[in-house]
């Protein structure tokens, strides 16, 4: 069994093993493609022989290098009222970065 960590960002957890590619919301900040981003809110780690859970959190850090930014696809969002003449129409489209995990150390 690999060894493995969650994570904590962007309001979201993810499960992470080196050499996986996940993406994220967007970090406040400016980043670039390339650079090294580091993860410090690790809420659980296993090493396949021993399980270490944070009481919130665990001390460590999981760094990743960024890959690309971008915006995702177009969400369109629609309040309509019948017979009244009422029709609100409107677009999002999040923000997003695609991290490659490069090292798990906790």
């Amino acid at each position: 069994m690999a060894k493995f960590a969650v994570i904590e960002t962007g309001g979201k957890q993810y499960r992470v093993s080196e050499g996986d590619i996940i993406t994220i919301e967007k970090l406040k900040g400016n980043y670039s493609e390339g650079d090294k981003i580091a993860f410090e809110t690790i809420l659980l780690s296993d090493d396949g022989k021993e399980t270490k859970v944070g009481t919130p959190h665990l001390t460590g850090k999981v760094e990743a290098t960024l890959l690309e930014q971008g915006k995702g696809k177009k969400v369109v969002v629609i309040r309509y009222k019948a017979k009244s003449r009422h029709f609100k129409k409107k677009g999002h489209r999040q923000e997003y970065m695609k991290v490659k995990i490069e090292k798990i150390a906790v």
